[in-house]
């Protein structure tokens, strides 16, 4: 049988090239009885570690390569066009198609690295790490200077058409490919070889012609490769769409290609960039077996063996003044473990003992898994964070089941006291790094990042990359784009593939369990099902790959040295200078390397500021350790469901929840925390029964009652799932942790073993194999949506703080909840109508008491406990040096008397023409001067009358003979002109556009009592807690602005714009029918209710427009009912005859009603003499007659 291993093979990580997965190439080797395998990615060393891994649990020998960029003109640092005689300007800036098969680019020609043992390696990280951090351009390039320095272990062949020698060779300059193959045999030796391919690609066969003279002349070996894209041939066309994903080529892609194009015309120009089999190598390269034998020459030369079980640890330094009694990581973490519990030794007076033993069990644990190091590496950087001020969380994640965590400061959750377990976040059982995610205030994050940069070196830190893949939903979007499938069609397609628990469910099994997704594919005549197979195939190749790659918005790694001595870095798309690891978190600890998750919260930097403005008014020193966890006052407002802004208990339905509960301790709020998520969601109207003794609470079986009592029977977190199968199976909490994580991944095969295990065990505990049958079974189902109670309960205690803060301090609170939420439009809104209920008046900003963000002035009346005045630098157009100057210029000189004063005392080149113009139409000058229209109207003149003024000589203090400032007399004489104000829906539409949400009023406030009948979603509301796909259609009503129109690839117009409701807002699009015949309606300002289909875009409402009508056309057209209030004993006949005058001008279809007051009730009548018309003057009229608040619709 042929023998041949693959040496030139690409994956996924070579974004938007490849579409080979890691599996699927090892796979492909084992099934070809290959015993080795390379991986050669372009540029970069991103799925390596992964690779290593599944190779070796495949018996197949791992040979970790690189395709690199080499810039052989001149240096790596070489930016932009050079003079270079041999390579056009076209070509130099040509680097798109640098990655196929045919570039002869000779500043990214490419060369393949292969390591051959664990020094090649490092090299390895080093050499693609340079061509990031120091030759990047277009690509990551390295040069001839670091190929010298950092050789050593390295194996290098001269890759494809476009490789370092090929590329002189397909452009005739066969001079210095000669040269070339000298430089490169210098450097590597016999360990250079020279690449042949066969591609069928017209190029490759001058390389066949000239390689094999080369390889005589230098006495060098010829090597057979085929540059794998994809694992089977058929996915030739599935790869090409791959390639015309990205924006930018999509872009060309609609300009020179028809769908059709890209099923013929493959931009590669072979479809034989598959993996081959041994056989079909030997055969494609009969005449050059020594190219073939050379495969597996280089195979053996590569012995690369990587210790991945073993850790990197920074180099942390024990304090000088603890070295005595502590000279090693453990001893000093159990030093610092028992000074903590000594120092809270009195919340454990009833428990020291079992404390104690718990404290021990914890630090043998840690210490038999050698992570001492890591936990105080971590106390370091809290400590730090603590000493400068700067907020920390409670706790997150499974950390906050450690006590070792609580008694050394790294959480603030004592786990005795909520029966949290260790095992959950360190399992003696499985080694596994510990993780401990860190959440600080979010603006002071990168101070502790920098620390850690400080402490560690710069070098040594480095942020950590992530993958954006094409998931389900996405692959079908943008394979329907490339495609030219209609953009509709694919959207509503996409609605029909469901997320459980948070995972976006796989096509092919939407193929089998979704109904509506099928039935797409099974609709239209033959050429469209055709079509829409193809789609549907194309898609299955791709989904789930890599689509780009993006810094992780949390992680960051430390090393005990140069961090490219164990990872290779990567510049950051988009961003100079910054880079990050080329190993994702999973591959990083695989490395070795300890990375922590500096993770930002705003909720911090929210208590955070409330403090500050506490401690300044009342002279106090208030942090999170003062808050009682049993504040009685705060139960009653997470009670009464009055949570807008309070951290996780804000939603809708979350509020109602809460309203009906009634919780009463930190546990209460931890499982409705747990509970509220799609799926065990529906599980809260059973807990609320059975805490409020609605129900009764009944167990599977009396074992488990111990458990499960704190939440009523029903199982809410993972870890009574790991008690359930320590109580009722006799297993360890350690095997039980290794049983909830099977159970999550739903291995068949497993889930047998482990189900006899459970049963078996359960059997010898007394328990009957059919109660033990039925536990498991309820505890399996449970596994998609089980929460971490640690999690919960730290982020619980999280929200317990703001909400003791919003009840005690609700002045404080909301102000800085508004500030730190000024660019998200919906919660601004919601904040403000909280105001509202919480008698706080809420003021625009003013250019004499605003301050540069919100600010307060406390009151005491029973009108309002104080008011939030809009900070001026959070406007729009304004900023914080044009702020800063007015607040300046009015602290040194007094308050502004008017609009002229103002103008002649700022720094109009800081306070520019767009500036004024917010702070006008925001109403900052309403306490100088009310009507906002005559101060924008008289902009122009009265700033060139104060520009004047300041640069003029005699405002300087120079006067004429007679001792006259002409220029000053001249502007106090200027008298601004006057004209009427806005109209009052242009005044406030103005007014949200300066500010992001309406302050003042809103422009459907005096529609809201008639439009709230025919209303059924708003934007306030949260896709989370509503079914949108089974929402067939929604009324919406809002205010448009943001219109922008845009052209399909057909030509046809359509409209994208914002829609803004009372309660929020959200995108809107409207498409080329309803467009084109509603034209004027789809204008900025224009009060609107829209028919649509709703959609659920992130976290918030998207809506699909298919009916748009004006306010008073709307409500014309589908009101049923009209009904007057009226009051029998204040209603004299002269209204009625008024009523019926009204009513008689206005005939139509819809029905009126009268509900007549009276002392024994309310009594409604319908008139049998008139139908009406709810015509504009109609509702007008009546609501002059009868009070707005006495008339209805519906």
């Amino acid at each position: 049988m042929p023998e041949f291993i693959h040496l030139h093979n690409h994956s996924h990580y070579s974004l938007l090239d490849a579409i080979s997965t890691i599996d699927g190439l090892v796979d492909a080797a084992v099934e070809n009885k290959m015993k080795a395998l390379a991986l050669t990615d372009h540029g970069v060393m991103y799925g390596i570690m992964e690779f290593y891994k599944k190779a070796k649990s495949k018996g197949v020998k791992p040979i970790v390569g690189c395709e690199v960029y080499v810039a052989q003109s001149g240096s790596r640092f070489d930016k932009g066009k050079k003079n270079v005689k041999s390579i056009s300007e076209v070509e130099e800036m040509s680097v798109e198609n640098s990655d196929g098969l045919t570039s002869s680019n000779i500043n990214y020609a490419h060369l393949i690295l292969l390591a051959k043992n664990e020094t090649g390696y490092r090299n390895l990280l080093k050499l693609t790490s340079i061509g990031h951090t120091e030759g990047y351009y277009y690509k990551p390039r390295i040069d001839i200077e670091v190929l010298n320095q950092y050789s050593e272990g390295l194996i290098a062949t001269s890759a494809c058409a476009g490789g370092v020698i090929s590329c002189y060779i397909t452009r005739d300059d066969l001079k210095t490919a000669e040269k070339m193959t000298g430089v490169y045999k210098d450097i590597f030796g016999e360990d250079f070889y020279l690449e042949i391919q066969d591609h069928d690609i017209p190029a490759e066969k001058k390389v066949m012609i000239e390689m094999p003279k080369l390889a005589k002349k230098f006495g060098l070996k010829l090597i057979a490769t085929n540059d794998v894209h994809y694992i089977k041939k058929e996915h030739a066309i599935a790869h090409n769409i791959y390639l015309h994903i990205s924006a930018k080529q999509s872009a060309k892609a609609a300009k020179s290609y028809e769908p059709k194009d890209l099923l013929t015309n493959l931009r590669y120009g072979t479809d034989q960039i598959y993996f081959k089999s041994a056989k079909e190598m030997c055969d494609l390269f009969s005449e050059f077996p020594e190219a073939i034998r050379s495969t597996l020459e280089v195979t053996e030369k590569c012995n690369l063996e990587l210790d991945t079980s073993k850790n990197f640890m920074p180099n942390y330094l024990i304090p000088e003044e603890d070295k005595k009694e502590a000279k090693t990581f453990d001893e000093y973490l159990e030093k610092l473990s028992f000074e903590g519990l000594e120092k809270i030794k009195n919340e454990f007076l009833t428990n020291k003992e079992i404390a104690e033993e718990r404290l021990r069990y914890e630090l043998a644990v840690i210490r038999k898994m050698d992570f001492s190091g890591y936990f105080l590496i971590v106390k370091d950087f809290i400590d730090y964070a603590r000493s400068k001020g700067i907020l920390v969380g409670p706790g997150r994640g499974s950390a906050a089941g450690s006590l070792v965590c609580y008694c050394i400061g790294i959480t603030n959750v004592n786990p005795l006291e909520y029966d949290l377990l260790f095992e959950r976040f360190l399992n003696p059982e499985r080694v596994s790094m510990p993780d401990i995610d860190i959440d600080f205030q979010d603006d002071r994050r990168d101070e502790v990042i920098h620390y850690a940069k400080e402490k560690y070196g710069e070098s040594s830190v480095a942020q950590i990359v992530t993958f954006n893949k094409l998931a389900p939903r996405g692959v079908l979007k943008d394979v329907g784009r490339v495609l030219n499938f209609p953009f509709q069609e694919i959207n509503d397609l996409t609605k029909t593939i469901p997320i459980l628990f948070g995972k976006v469910k796989k096509l092919s099994e939407c193929m089998k369990e979704e109904p509506d997704f099928k039935k797409y594919f099974e609709t239209g005549d033959a050429a469209q099902k055709t079509e829409k197979k193809k789609l549907y195939d194309y898609c299955l190749v791709l989904e789930n790959l890599n689509k780009n790659s993006s810094i992780h918005a949390s992680g960051v790694v430390i090393a005990p040295g140069d961090v490219t001595d164990y990872t290779p870095l990567s510049k950051v798309t988009g961003e100079d200078n910054v880079f990050c690891t080329q190993y994702d978190m999973n591959q990083l600890e695989d490395a070795g390397m300890i990375k922590i998750d500096f993770l930002g919260l705003k909720e911090l930097k929210v208590i955070g500021r409330i403090f500050k403005l506490i401690n300044e008014k009342y002279g106090k020193n208030l942090t999170e350790k003062d808050i009682p966890l049993d504040d009685p006052k705060t139960y009653e407002l997470f009670s009464s469901g009055s949570t807008i802004g309070i951290f996780q208990f804000s939603k809708s339905k979350m509020r109602e929840s809460l309203s009906k509960l009634k919780p009463k301790n930190i546990n209460d709020l931890a499982a409705m925390n747990a509970l509220y998520r799609p799926g065990p969601m529906k599980l809260i109207p059973d807990f609320i029964d059975k805490r409020n003794g609605k129900k009764p609470i009944s167990y599977l079986h009396p074992t488990m009652e111990n458990t499960l009592k704190e939440t009523y029977g029903i199982i809410v977190y993972q870890e009574q799932v790991m008690q359930i199968a320590r109580d009722v199976a006799g297993f360890s909490l350690a095997e039980a942790d290794n049983m909830r994580k099977a159970m999550g991944k739903k291995i068949k095969e497993k889930m047998i073993q482990i189900k006899e295990k459970f049963v078996s065990g359960a059997m010898k505990n007394d328990v009957s194999k059919k109660s033990a049958t039925e536990i498991f079974n309820l505890i399996l189902d449970f596994a998609d949506y089980g929460f971490n109670k640690s999690h919960g309960v730290a982020y619980s205690i999280l929200a317990f703080y703001t909400a003791y803060l919003k009840t005690h301090y609700p002045l404080e609170f909301l102000a800085v909840s508004m500030a730190c939420r000024k660019d998200d439009e919906t919660e601004l809104q919601q904040l403000a109508n909280e105001c509202k209920k919480m008698k706080v008046k809420l003021r625009p900003p003013d250019i004499n008491e605003g301050e540069m963000d919100f600010s307060i002035r406390y009151a005491d009346n029973e009108e309002y406990v104080g008011e939030i005045i809009y900070g001026l630098s959070a406007l729009k157009n304004v900023g914080e040096k044009a702020a800063g100057n007015i607040m300046s210029e009015r602290n040194l000189n007094g308050n502004y008397t008017s609009f002229m004063d103002f103008l002649k005392r700022v720094d109009l080149r800081l306070v520019n023409k767009k500036a004024l113009e917010s702070l006008i139409f925001a109403g900052a000058f309403d306490s100088v001067e009310i009507n906002r229209r005559k101060l924008f109207l008289n902009i122009e003149r009265a700033t060139f009358y104060a520009q004047r003024y300041s640069t003029s000589e005699e405002a300087k203090g120079q006067e004429d003979l007679f001792g006259v400032n002409k220029t000053k007399q001249h502007i106090e004489e200027y008298i601004i002109e006057n004209h009427t104000e806005f109209p009052e829906s242009e005044k406030y539409n103005k007014e949200k556009a300066a500010i992001g949400f309406y302050v003042t009023g809103h422009p459907l406030s005096k529609y809201e009592r008639d439009i709230n009948n025919f209303i059924d979603l708003t934007f306030g509301e949260d896709p989370a807690e509503i079914e949108l796909a089974k929402m067939k259609s929604a009324t919406m009503c809002g205010v448009i602005n943001d219109v922008q129109v845009k052209v399909s690839k057909k030509g046809n117009k359509f409209v994208v714009f914002n829609l803004v409701d009372l309660y929020g807002s959200g995108e809107c699009i409207a498409f080329s029918r309803l467009y084109e015949s509603k034209t004027k309606l789809f204008e900025n300002d224009t009060a609107v209710i829209i028919k649509g289909v709703p959609e659920d875009n992130g976290d918030k409402i998207k809506l699909i427009a298919e009916e748009i009508y004006s306010i008073d056309t709307f409500l014309e057209i589908f009101t049923k009912n009209l009904i007057i209030h009226l009051n029998e004993h204040k209603t004299d006949v002269s209204k009625l005859d008024i009523i019926k005058d009204v009513v008689e001008k206005n005939p139509g279809n819809s029905n009126l009603f009268f509900n007549i007051i009276n002392g024994s009730g309310p009594r409604a009548f319908k008139s049998k003499e008139y139908r009406i018309k709810a015509t504009k003057e109609l509702i007008s009229n009546l609501k002059n007659i009868v009070g707005e608040n006495n008339l209805n619709l519906n």
